[in-house]
């Protein structure tokens, strides 16, 4: 899952952008996803990702947190973000965004309704929108690196390269083996706190 977060099943699935349009997408759940306990103590599983020895073990770990993240509430919320999926899959992202409103609606606790919506909104550049929709799943799970990297992405496109700083160094202190970020603190610290002399 790179910065891109294009999981790999979903790139065969999805139509390639045209020529110099690259295919625009937040941080999201690898497509492989282990089976998880609901229960599973979670706050464990995040001091295990903080304190993986490397990076294999750290994807596995990722993987279990996202697994529960998109554990759904409901049968129905669980149709619905199929439906959504397929949506997304078939480019209409309009139509996926409005399965995504109804999920929201009916559990407005599931945290991966709103992440997939803001990733949605994200792909049609209406930043507004999936700023708001990051902030609903940060105030539900402060530590969903995800979003962190999501927000930091798009300060880093609109041209806030501190607040796009802050956001990758929270995401990289929750989960430090999130690819592709640490490169983008390493030349964002350069650019705003100027080089070590």
């Amino acid at each position: 899952m790179g910065t891109a977060g294009l999981a790999p099943a979903l790139a065969q699935t999805v139509q390639p952008a045209p020529p110099g349009k690259q295919q625009k997408k937040l941080p999201e759940a690898p497509a492989k996803l282990p089976k998880v306990d609901r229960n599973k103590n979670i706050d464990f599983l995040f001091g295990a990702l903080k304190a993986a020895p490397d990076e294999a073990s750290a994807k596995h770990v990722e993987a279990r947190i996202w697994a529960i993240w998109i554990q759904t509430p409901s049968d129905t919320a669980s149709l619905l973000m199929a439906r959504a999926k397929t949506a997304v899959d078939a480019q209409k992202i309009d139509v996926a965004i409005k399965l995504l409103d109804s999920v929201i609606k009916l559990r407005p606790d599931y945290i991966e309704a709103w992440n997939r919506r803001a990733t949605l909104y994200y792909m049609q550049n209406d930043y507004g929108r999936s700023l708001a929709d990051i902030r609903e799943v940060l105030i539900r799970e402060p530590r969903h690196f995800g979003a962190l990297a999501g927000l930091g992405m798009i300060m880093q496109e609109v041209g806030d390269e501190k607040r796009a700083l802050e956001a990758y160094r929270k995401a990289l202190a929750i989960n430090p083996h999130l690819d592709k970020i640490p490169d983008q603190v390493k030349s964002l610290t350069e650019k705003v706190e100027g080089r070590d002399i």
